[in-house]
């Protein structure tokens, strides 16, 4: 299996591109890529394959039942966090099944745990519940979370325990 690494400014147009094929539902401008990179660095990892991005995560402290919306820029961290949100991976499908998206969530879970965070937070496109609930994830239904949720097009609000 691949390893995860720190993503760097280099690899956002090559994580966009990843993005690009995997998610062509919920499309994001490079803008969002780089913003979370530079707002949390820690959260964002890549993985290369046949020397090029594979796989990318994108993760942060946010607050709790608050996803942001699709496709918008943060800026900065909230002063206050209390959850850490998932805010995309994606793999091409030469690395699905490899086991390196479930690594790289206890990864995140981890540093969630080391930063004093105590839930992990997400919105679950594509189908993908079944492997977030996998993962100890379970969903939740509020509606206040509605128009974050039809900005996805319609995705599952998630939510796990650091442990």
């Amino acid at each position: 299996m691949s390893r995860w690494r720190a993503m760097t400014k280099e690899d956002l147009a090559a994580a966009k591109a990843v993005a690009d094929r995997v998610h062509t539902d919920h499309p994001e401008d490079e803008a969002v890529f780089a913003d979370r990179l530079q707002i949390h660095p820690e959260g964002c990892r890549v993985i290369e394959a046949d020397g090029a991005i594979a796989a990318y995560i994108m993760s942060h402290p946010w607050r709790a039942f608050s996803p942001p919306q699709l496709n918008s820029v943060l800026g900065c961290l909230p002063e206050a966090p209390d959850t850490y949100y998932i805010h995309d991976i994606a793999l091409l499908p030469q690395l699905r099944g490899t086991g390196a998206a479930a690594a790289v969530v206890e990864d995140v879970a981890e540093h969630a745990g080391r930063l004093g965070l105590p839930t992990l937070s997400l919105v679950a496109v594509n189908g993908s519940a079944g492997f977030w609930r996998s993962r100890g994830f379970r969903q939740i239904e509020d509606p206040a979370l509605a128009a974050t949720l039809a900005s996805y097009g319609g995705g599952v609000f998630m939510t796990r325990n650091v442990r």
